[in-house]
């Protein structure tokens, strides 16, 4: 399939954060130290952590750096208690922008947010505002060159729970509804489905096109702002680049 794609949210936002593998680190660590506190630091007996995991995997978290972390924090080691927050508004040009943070600091996440927003072009706007322009899902991007049987894996997706398959340029992309995405995901997994990536993520309904060289240029500062901070854990948005 040519042309925009749907999932591009999800591919800029990972191209951005490619560039500096620390950050990167840091916010998969984060998410494994948050499914150790909810459900326990056995994978066997956690979901949550399950998923974890195989996202830390998908980009290329060391194995033994994922296992340090799931032991410190079953342990009790980590003891920073972070919050989940969602922040919405919109960038130039009406893009609608979700931002998913993880803090130990409600008020400074809420202020940094913000001040991106602002120097972004944009602004901050209400718990509601464009959730409605998205959908949540399920994504697992698989690459064409790795699995050249496209219809033995659209239906080994589809049999196995998945909602919908699609073809891209580079990637394949099973798609299912959150509540099925862990079991989908493991039989992938089992399988020997090779995935770049796995994840809960939300897709835009609609999207928005920029025309204006000053909107683009300010909606690229908006995300690097966001993505500078370390609060920030996900960036969604409907800007059809």
């Amino acid at each position: 399939m040519s042309g925009h794609s749907k999932f591009s949210n999800i591919k800029h936002r990972k191209e951005r954060s490619d560039a500096a593998k620390a950050k990167v680190f840091t916010r998969l660590g984060r998410e494994l130290i948050i499914a150790v506190k909810h459900g326990g630091g056995e994978p066997a007996s956690n979901g949550r952590l399950r998923d974890a995991i195989a996202k830390a995997k998908a980009g290329n978290m060391p194995n033994d750096t994922i296992d340090r972390i799931i032991k410190k924090t079953a342990g009790g080691a980590n003891d920073m208690d972070y919050e989940a927050i969602t922040y919405e508004g919109y960038g130039p040009g009406g893009v609608a922008v979700i931002v998913e943070a993880l803090t130990d600091n409600r008020n400074r996440a809420a202020a940094n947010v913000r001040n991106a927003f602002t120097k972004g072009g944009g602004n901050m706007g209400a718990t509601g505002c464009v959730s409605f322009l998205f959908e949540d899902k399920g994504v697992i991007a698989v690459p064409r060159a790795s699995y050249e049987d496209e219809e033995q894996l659209m239906l080994l997706a589809l049999e196995s729970g998945a909602s919908d398959f699609t073809a891209e340029d580079d990637n394949f992309y099973i798609l299912t509804e959150p509540d099925d995405f862990s079991a989908v995901r493991e039989t992938m997994e089992v399988s020997g489905v090779p995935a770049v990536s796995a994840e809960t993520a939300k897709i835009p309904v609609t999207s928005v096109k920029l025309a204006d060289a000053e909107d683009i240029k300010k909606m690229n500062k908006l995300l690097d702002l966001l993505d500078e901070e370390d609060d920030v854990q996900n960036v969604y948005h409907n800007w059809e680049i």
